[in-house]
């Protein structure tokens, strides 16, 4: 694959099929994730909603299936299932910060978990057969301790390691330190060679990628957030382009076409107004235009709305 590789990084209830498909359409990255899925809810049903997060369309690949969870023999039969399905990689979350999932000693909550994340990991590559197994994580939960944690992980002989330049504690606070992910290149050229390094943080431009790459030597550059400022984040042009409000228009329609054709329920359709801010912005009349679509109660009061302008 091409360096450095681009991936689109896995937001929970963001980076759902649909999402990823609206993605693809503006200029894809290089690599999907999904969001992230709970093993057990995997193994056990949870009423379809985990395993409905595994779905992709076939333009999508290569796309990484992202689980998370702290019981081994799910984590190997969820991981399993991913392999079943098709996936190109399957991702063990051990960098999301949200209180809740910390708690239960998962995602961020496994950082320092030494005997814990080490039989995960060989339980997902057991439960993968022969797909490959990466991990994504952080600097550390309440410090940094990316040194010891990250030497940990590179002794695991995984495929992939993404790393976010904060805390947990951090959260999305305060800027992320590609320095840190710098030195844990060095690490990685030394213990593990094979092993990407996949860098993440406050990045909002492919231009900003090559510069970390070519700055800290890092495989390649996972963006989450930045998508939202720039749905056309992954189009590998140095000079960026400055899309007209047409374009955010006509790639809001896009959306809510592809939402309500795969999810269809209009339950779920308050799901689809946490989106309307990454489109409706920056133009005259954008406030009250959001105002209106925020009102709406079904999607084409939303696509009348849309359609009536200018």
């Amino acid at each position: 694959m091409p360096k450095p590789l681009t991936v689109l990084a896995p937001m929970d209830d963001v980076t759902d099929n649909v999402f990823r498909q609206v993605v693809l359409s503006a200029g894809r990255p290089d690599v999907f994730f999904t969001e992230f899925s709970n093993a057990d809810g995997l193994v056990h049903g949870a009423n379809g909603i985990p395993l409905r997060k595994l779905n992709f369309t076939p333009d999508q690949h290569p796309i990484v299936a992202q689980i998370w969870g702290t019981d081994p023999v799910n984590m190997e039969k969820a991981a399993k299932m991913a392999a079943g399905l098709g996936f190109d990689g399957i991702d063990i979350n051990m960098g999301c910060p949200v209180k809740e999932v910390v708690k239960k000693g998962a995602g961020a909550g496994l950082i320092g978990s030494y005997s814990l994340s080490e039989k995960l990991i060989d339980a997902v590559k057991k439960g993968a057969g022969g797909v490959p197994v990466s991990i994504k994580t952080r600097l550390g939960r309440n410090e940094n301790i990316a040194q010891e944690w990250v030497t940990f992980l590179l002794k695991k002989n995984i495929a992939a390691l993404t790393v976010h330049g904060r805390t947990a504690k951090q959260m999305s606070k305060g800027e992320a330190n590609w320095e840190e992910i710098g030195k844990i290149v060095k690490i990685r050229d030394r213990i593990a060679p094979e092993t990407l390094i996949i860098g993440n943080g406050d990045i909002k431009s492919y231009a900003e990628v090559l510069k970390m790459q070519k700055k800290h030597g890092v495989d390649g550059v996972m963006i989450g957030r930045g998508i939202f400022g720039n749905p056309w984040v992954f189009v590998k042009d140095l000079k960026p382009v400055e899309h007209p409000k047409k374009d955010y228009i006509n790639l809001l329609l896009r959306h809510i076409d592809l939402f309500e054709n795969t999810w269809g329920e209009s339950k779920n359709f308050a799901i689809l107004k946490k989106f309307f801010k990454m489109y409706v912005k920056d133009f005259k009349g954008a406030n009250s235009l959001r105002i209106k679509l925020m009102e709406a109660e079904n999607f084409e009061e939303v696509r009348g709305i849309l359609w009536s302008l200018d």
